[in-house]
């Protein structure tokens, strides 16, 4: 393992720095649980509506953060605000959906979920052929092709959900049980588009999805938002959605196939086949194009102002949905004021910092994305249009869903073994005396679903983490099996608020694993890579592999 921290970093960060700073001024300080509490709380009160994007929700969030980030004293990146524009398109179809699978007319919700990202009134699909494609994925670095010398062509794709490393876990195939991005519903939509389809349907499975219907039911109904540029630079199918697995099994009875058995098939190997029945798709659909914002704000560096590290959280959620009844808002506590208070606390300590002296070598960038949710669009605009040149960026801290259960004798690192960046993070557990692990259910792709994915796409090492599986004691241990039970199916859904009683102890040591691992690369020459045999060792490659 290399040494990511010089021997002079350890005694005095200054004897490598032209301006003299204390480490232990840097790194002892005391975060806020009462404010922690207190922006948690604001942001996902029912004032804000579910804070999805172009809403009054935004707006109120957009004014919130902006306030808080001025009170630090952080600069605006465009000198006059601390907004970036995010040009979007919300997609809205209407819940009045004619869907029919073969013989079988399916129900909106109940059996199927449909959107068009199309700038297209009236969807209206007649007797379009459904293939099976397995699982969908194009992989070359595997020997894999679904789609291999298979026109899709007015054809409707249908899909397995993850990856054939789930299914066979001890192959070989993919990566094992720990899901690939191929694995990904995003991915799979993408390549069904490069392939000429008309259309894509993935077929729900809990496990392999590692989520139930109901966020997929939550999540896919109603306003679907996309980029502006996504419409218009690439060519999409024309509509996407899910089914669940019960029709899907009853769609493969009908032409006379085992889903059970075809889906064996699909994991030992490529494959497609025609289901030898028609789809028929009709609903109206309505296209509007406004701005959402990412909400940037830069605390500058004192000699390397240039090279950025980064932190990001996603201010977004998913809104109100007024079908439902009783309560309609989908408020996005944990999911994720949580995240989005947490570098609100991270800033206003390194801010702090700077004030008294203390301010970093490098840059650091605090990053509150839009439309994650919608599929990362915020972070993706920003890696694709960035304030500040990718190539002077030297690492990203994502914070997603932080702690409430209590304090752990572990850390959890999303994805671990990908990128030299982890060890900063590692180090800094020491101080709790802690230890790093993977996370425990790896088959849900974890990696791939928060905004870091989008600066890892791009090779900038970026990290998600916090958390762990193990209380530090037994009175932990039975607050956070009670606390489970109380949040248990609030993932995506209206229970997801703020409770008085969330223990944010955990919360609070790991927002300071954050902290000191960005103190430390902040105040010295070090760029992080990824490892050799990770999906992004050719775009930035670590200068130490011995440890993968």
């Amino acid at each position: 393992m290399r040494n990511i921290v010089s021997a002079c970093a350890l005694v005095v960060l200054s004897a490598c720095s032209q301006h003299p700073t204390n480490l232990n001024d840097i790194t002892d300080v005391t975060f806020d649980e009462a404010r922690f509490r207190q922006d948690i709380k604001i942001l996902s009160s029912d004032e804000f509506e579910g804070r999805a994007p172009t809403t009054k929700g935004e707006a109120l969030t957009l004014a919130y953060l902006s306030e808080a980030f001025a009170a630090m004293g952080l600069e605006k990146p465009n000198g006059k605000d601390y907004l970036q524009a995010v040009p979007m398109v919300t997609y809205t179809p209407s819940a009045q959906q004619q869907i029919q699978l073969g013989e079988m007319p399916l129900t909106y919700r109940q059996d199927v979920v449909m959107t068009s990202r199309h700038d297209i009134a009236t969807i209206d699909i007649s007797n379009a052929p459904l293939v099976f494609v397995g699982y969908g994925i194009n992989a070359p670095e595997y020997q894999w092709n679904d789609y291999q010398d298979l026109d899709m062509t007015g054809k409707i794709a249908v899909i397995l959900v993850n990856d054939p490393g789930f299914a066979l876990p001890n192959s070989g195939k993919f990566n094992g049980k720990a899901m690939t991005y191929y694995g990904r519903w995003s991915y799979k939509f993408e390549e069904a588009s490069r392939q000429g389809a008309l259309g894509a349907i993935i077929i729900h499975d809990t496990k392999p999805a590692s989520y139930p219907w109901s966020v997929v039911e939550n999540s896919w109904t109603g306003a679907q938002q996309d980029l502006a540029s996504s419409s218009q630079s690439h060519k999409r199918v024309q509509v996407e959605g899910w089914i669940t697995y019960d029709i899907a099994n009853k769609l493969f009875n009908n032409a006379g196939l085992s889903l059970a058995t075809i889906a064996d098939r699909a994991a030992a190997s490529p494959i497609h086949l025609p289901l030898n029945q028609n789809a028929s798709i009709a609903f109206t659909n309505q296209a509007e194009y406004s701005n959402s914002y990412n909400i940037v704000a830069t605390l500058p560096g004192q000699a390397r102002a240039d090279e950025q590290i980064l932190f990001t959280a996603h201010w977004d959620h998913i809104g109100i949905d007024p079908t439902k009844e009783g309560d309609q808002i989908y408020n996005g506590a944990l999911d994720n004021a949580s995240g989005t208070a947490g570098i609100l606390e991270i800033a206003r300590q390194f801010a702090n910092q700077a004030s008294q002296g203390n301010r970093l070598e490098r840059s650091l960038t605090f990053i509150a994305t839009t439309g994650e949710e919608q599929g990362l669009l915020g972070s993706r605009y920003y890696a694709d249009s960035p304030l500040y040149p990718l190539d002077k960026t030297v690492a990203v801290f994502n914070l997603d869903s932080t702690n409430v259960y209590g304090r752990t004798s572990d850390y959890t690192i999303i994805g671990k073994g990908k990128s030299e960046l982890e060890e900063y993070l590692i180090d800094a557990l020491k101080r709790q005396n802690r230890t790093a692990v993977a996370e425990n259910r790896p088959e849900a792709g974890g990696f791939f679903r928060s905004d870091h994915f989008s600066f890892a796409k791009k090779g900038i090492p970026a990290v998600f983490a916090g958390g762990g599986n193990e209380p530090i004691d037994e009175a932990t241990a039975q607050y956070k099996v009670k606390m489970q039970q109380k949040m248990k199916g609030c993932y995506h859904n209206v229970c997801d608020e703020y409770r008085p009683d969330w223990d944010l102890s955990g919360a609070l040591e790991d927002l300071d694993i954050f902290y000191q691992a960005a103190a430390t690369l902040g105040n010295n020459n070090d760029w992080p890579g990824y490892y050799k045999g990770t999906e992004f060792n050719l775009l930035r490659p670590a200068k130490d592999d011995s440890n993968n």
